[in-house]
Parts: structure tokens; sequence; C-alpha cells
């Protein structure tokens, strides 16, 4: 006995009309939103510097042969690279995400969004050389941070209710889907193009999250993005040339994406795509952590001032207790042995022991030599984590959004240190005000990391001004970045 199955073609999924309306026709009002990607854009630029002075990342970028040079290619900050739009992508996308020190959003799904830079400056800086290679007028930096909303707004309007996660997949399928979306409309495509795009997306294979979970934590989580933002542009480009899309990839029965990667669940969504996720952005300003744990260090450099006034060290310490939310207690909550930097900074325990030590907390103190030290895995051992169900809520909650980590400290003499609680880290849009100029002082230090102090003069007085900075064309912003 068999049933017929008809080969009827449908209406697109609504989910992908509804992001290609978005980003094909959506105005950006909100000035918070525009100036927020401002900051966005230097934070994220300076986070790519640093990563450059590691080898562990260094050796990942350039071109696939080497010694391709591609004529009127998309350069990459603070190399010498001249690459295709794809690659360029994946190289850009990859110093960013390196040290995990650029913006978060946090809701069922986690992400950092803006690793969609990758995509945008990548294509946006191409198809500004080759437009005035072939007498047309570039891109301005406006169209990047116009970009850079929109790559917002996708990937954490998506992730406000649906946890990619909890079925086994890596958050940067959104990146992908974010990159595709708005590299799509930066390089001309149709609506129905677009919508082919978006469509490819999903019938993707998509990234499992084994390298970001114990015991298999290693460094493709800090390449995982570039790759994601380097295939949105890939996808997006391949639609351009004609390529099918797939109207009814989400919802087709046993064959589609719910059935097959999302336990047959649709999505859902809190809310239609404005420009909310680049308004509640947050900045790691002060320490290169997962962002479950920003609150968590900030409280123990409190404690180790404490401490230091005491006359105590992290030897007088008999426990501490970690109150947390279920998110910190599901993805950095670790026992055990830490095999390299990326197991440690996807660790709580070693993001409370080095400030606890040390009184810092840096993307250097990831590294083996600081790790071998054997009072941080002492101290690791004496760690406990408890949910706190108010934290978990507000966590969750819209109007909040906090990320609350709360520390008591035990001694061996019996003392018990107040407990230090921090609900808003730094870069929270709560604390703003006060994360901003914090925020420029790591743009500038990560600038000086690379460039000579002439040329950082240079970038600072055509970067800094928003007005003026919207106004460059991007290729030769991106010029200025190059070595």
């Amino acid at each position: 006995m068999s049933s017929l199955i008809s080969n009827k073609r449908g209406r697109p999924d609504k989910v992908l009309t509804n992001i290609a309306d978005y980003v094909l026709n959506y105005k950006i009002k909100s000035e918070l939103a525009r100036k927020t990607a401002h900051y966005c854009l230097l934070d994220t630029i300076g986070c790519g510097m640093e990563a450059l002075t590691y080898p562990a990342c260094t050796k990942l970028l350039g071109p696939i042969v080497k010694g391709t040079i591609v004529p009127n290619g998309a350069k990459v900050p603070g190399t010498s690279f001249q690459l295709d739009p794809v690659q360029a992508a994946f190289n850009i996308g990859t110093i960013i995400r390196w040290l995990d020190f650029n913006d978060t959003f946090l809701a069922a799904e986690w992400g950092h969004p803006s690793d969609n830079l990758g995509g945008i400056l990548a294509t946006a800086d191409w198809l500004s050389r080759t437009n005035i290679a072939e007498g047309k007028r570039p891109l301005k930096m406006n169209q990047v941070l116009e970009a850079m909303i929109m790559a917002h707004e996708i990937q954490g309007v998506m992730a406000l209710e649906n946890s990619f996660n909890k079925v086994g997949l890596d958050h940067v399928l959104l990146v992908k889907l974010a990159s595709a979306a708005v590299v799509g409309k930066l390089i001309g495509l149709t609506r129905d193009e677009l919508i082919n795009t978006i469509s490819l997306v999903f019938v993707d294979g998509q990234s499992l999250r084994t390298y970001r979970h114990a015991p298999n934590t290693g460094s493709r989580k800090s390449w995982a993005a570039g790759d994601a933002t380097s295939r949105g542009v890939r996808l997006a480009l391949m639609a351009q040339t004609g390529e099918m899309g797939y109207p009814s990839v989400l919802t087709a029965k046993t064959w589609g994406f719910y059935d097959v990667s999302f336990r047959g669940n649709e999505f859902k969504f809190q809310r239609e795509y404005g420009s909310y996720v680049m308004e509640n952005v947050l900045f790691k300003i002060s320490f290169p952590a997962e962002f479950h744990a920003q609150t968590a260090v900030e409280a123990a450099m409190t404690l180790h001032e404490k401490l230091k006034e005491q006359g105590k060290t992290t030897d007088d310490i008999q426990k501490i207790t970690i109150r947390t939310h279920e998110a910190a207690i599901r993805i950095i909550d670790k026992r055990g042995p830490l095999y390299n930097p990326a197991d440690r900074d996807h660790c709580i325990q070693y993001m409370i022991a080095i400030p606890l030590i040390f009184g810092r907390l840096t993307a250097a103190d990831y590294e083996d030599r600081v790790a071998a030290d054997p009072r941080i895995d002492i101290l690791r051992d004496k760690m406990e984590c408890v949910e706190d169900m108010q934290f978990t809520r507000d966590y969750h909650n819209p109007e909040k959004r906090s990320i609350a980590n709360a520390l008591t400290v035990e001694l061996n003499d019996g003392t018990v240190l107040d407990e230090v609680v921090v609900e808003y880290p730094i870069g929270h849009k709560r604390r703003r005000e006060e994360g901003i100029p914090k925020l420029i002082e790591k743009y500038k230090m990560n600038l000086a990391r690379i460039f000579p102090e002439k040329r950082q003069r240079v970038i600072l007085e055509n970067s800094l001004e928003y007005e003026k900075l919207i106004s460059i064309d991007v290729n030769t912003f991106v010029d200025l970045l190059i070595p």
C-alpha cells in the first residue's frame, strides 16, 4: 500500500519571505541603532586587530592557494591580503571572533551578531573596488552600518525564542542566515533571488556544537563564525547566478528543516524585525570572556581587592559559591582538565580563578603558560555553581536581559565575605553611558597593536566621529586599516 505525495510546489515558507521583505523594504529610523552600530563597528574592528597578534589565528588567514591576489578584491584589515569576497569574509570573520571579545546577544539562543561584519565588509569593499574599476560609485560606510543593523536584527530576533543549541546545532547557523540575507541586498538580488538565498541557508548542512562542549572543546569555535559568514556570501552569489531555491525548505514533511533538524517544531517569534537587537546588543568591554561569565569576572575582580584589603590570598579560600543563571550552568560550568585556550574561555571556574589570583583577565591568560599555574585548578575545585531561578527569569525577560552572577567566598578560618552581586555587565544597555568611553579606550589600544602612531591618528580622525564615518567610501575606510 502506498500513498501519493504531491509534487506541487507552494508559496515559499513565511519565515523566508519575512526576512527577505525586511531586508529589502525596512527603513532604519532609530538613531540609537545607528549610533550603536557605529560603536559596534569600531569595537569589532579592534577585536580583529588584537586577534592578529595570535599565531594560532593568523596561520588560518590568506587565500586558499598561497600567493593568490584578486584584482579589485576585498582587503583584509590588518594584513596585506586582497581576496575574493568569500575568502575575505572568512578571514575577517575569523579575526573578529578569535578571542571571543566582540559583541553578544543573549536569548533562547545566543550569539555574536557582529560576526556578520566578515561578510558585510568583505562584500561592500569588493563591490566598491569593482565599481570604481567600472567607473561607478563605491558604497559608503553608512551602507555597512545599515547592513550591520539588519544582520543583528535577523540573527537576534531568530534567537529570541528559538534554541538551536538544545537540538545540538551551533548558533553560527544564524550568522550564515543573517550574512546571506544582508549580503544578498548589497549585491542587488531581487526578492525571488533573496528568498532562494535564504532557503539555501537552511537546506545547507549545519554546524554541530561539538567543538564548544566537553570533552571536545576546541579552536574551531574561534573560526566557525568566519566559516558561516563566508558561506552566507557564497550562497548569495550562487543565487545571483539564477541558482534555484527550495520554497518549503522549513516545512516540507519528513525532509524539511523542522522535521530533520528541529524536532518537528516550527520557529517561534517574539517580535517583528526592526532595530531592537542592535539597540540592545551587549558589548564585551572589560574581559575577553564568554558572556555568561562577564558579571562573574567583574565580581571576582571586586573580591580580589577585598582579599588584598584583608591581607588574604586565594590560598585562604575554602569554598566559592557561584549563584548564577541556567544558561551559564549549561554552557560554561565545567570540571576536570582543560586542554586548550578554547576550553578555558568557556569555563566559568577558570574565568573566576584568574582574576581572583592575578587581579586581571586578558586573552593571554587562556594560554598554556598561565594555565600551568597550579593555583588555578586548586581554586576551580573549590567552586560550586547554583542556579538562581530569578536570575534565570531576568535573563529571559526582554525588558531586563540581565546576565547576573553572584559570588560568595568562604575562608579557611570560617569567615564569609559579603556576597558580590553583578546583574548587568558594563557592556549592557543599562550601563551604556559608563561603558562607551571604555569601549573607545579598548578600540584605541587594539589599533596600537598593529599600526604606528601616525596611522592610528588618521584612523581615529576618520572613524570616531559618526557623521564623518558614514560619508566615507568603504574602500577608503578599509585602506586606512591596511598596514
